[in-house]
């Protein structure tokens, strides 16, 4: 049993890194509240559940009551990015200023635009969607906040996201769903560039250790990655756990944008493609030089994926 099982660790946002983080937090003995819009889970002993808008900064207060670490995993719909993102982010920090907790924050690579190098935590901020100018002032919102001295700040900035369970990614259910009915996966951009995918559980694991020590506060972090190989490639790397021959065939932009006529998300997708036409590399050597651990290897990563996809898919195949 962990002897801080005393502290409090309230998650904000339920979906596929917040329940991660909830179970690794719980398994090592702590106390957690997972906070979420919709109902709240199952009983688990150490867990609590709240349930609400953290935009309301009352409830958001009342919500992080008591907290050591307030983790922000909150990412609403992309289509409401422009009215929920920065109220919410301002929820959270509210919450954890009155809280008088460290605050350690999810988020994406964005704000860095179409790379030329590999990305590291000082590379140029230079967005070049709505989406990224949003998560500039996101990232704004959170250090002036850490720089005035209200709260604590980690940021933690992870790639789009592999593994298991992970229905609003590039390898969620139509991805699976395709390869096991014998057909292509899909690409946003050119399958054969080299991009950085981030495991899930590596993001839970480091956002915990960000939590964990006050030398991560004030500072951006990017977060353990393997090193970048093409999406073709990592889809190789799967056919072969699953005893499949998987290949991959770009998606037309032209496709997408039709699709977004009736569906939102496509919509919103179109303006991120830039990220698979050239190399989309993370540099994660700070994480691993301060912290004294990377990722998990990309072999146990994809056999643990693909023993997750081959009791869900194979037989509905």
């Amino acid at each position: 049993m962990n002897t801080a099982a005393s502290s409090l660790h309230v998650i904000l946002g339920a979906g596929q890194i917040g329940s991660r983080l909830a179970d690794l937090l719980l398994a090592r003995g702590e106390r957690v509240r997972l906070v979420r819009r919709g109902e709240a889970g199952p009983l688990r002993p150490n867990l609590e559940h709240a349930s609400g808008d953290v935009s309301d900064l009352a409830f958001a207060e009342e919500a992080t009551r008591g907290a050591t670490v307030v983790y922000d995993c909150m990412n609403p719909p992309y289509h409401l990015w422009p009215e929920l993102l920065l109220p919410i982010a301002r929820g959270a920090l509210h919450g954890a200023a009155k809280a008088r907790a460290k605050l350690v924050a999810l988020d994406c690579l964005y704000m860095y635009g179409r790379p030329t190098a590999p990305l590291r935590e000082v590379s140029p901020v230079a967005p070049c969607s709505k989406k990224g100018a949003l998560r500039v002032e996101l990232a704004n919102l959170r250090l002036a906040a850490n720089t005035r001295g209200d709260v604590r700040v980690a940021i933690g900035r992870a790639s789009d996201f592999f593994g298991a369970n992970l229905p609003y990614s590039a390898w969620g259910d139509r991805f699976f769903q395709r390869i096991f009915a014998g057909k292509r996966g899909e690409c946003m951009g050119d399958p054969d560039a080299p991009h950085s995918y981030t495991y899930a559980p590596d993001v839970a694991r480091a956002l915990a250790t960000l939590g964990q020590r006050d030398d991560a506060m004030g500072h951006i972090w990017h977060l353990p990655t393997n090193p970048a190989e093409s999406t073709r490639t990592l889809a190789k790397r799967l056919g072969r756990a699953l005893d499949l021959d998987v290949d991959m065939v770009r998606v037309p932009k032209l496709l997408l944008r039709t699709a977004g006529v009736f569906v939102p998300f496509m919509r919103e997708i179109v303006e991120m493609t830039y990220q698979w036409e050239a190399p989309f590399v993370l540099d994660d050597a700070r994480f691993r030089t301060t912290f004294g651990y990377g990722p998990t290897p990309i072999e146990e990563a994809v056999a643990e994926t693909a023993a997750w996809a081959s009791s869900r898919f194979r037989r509905a195949a």
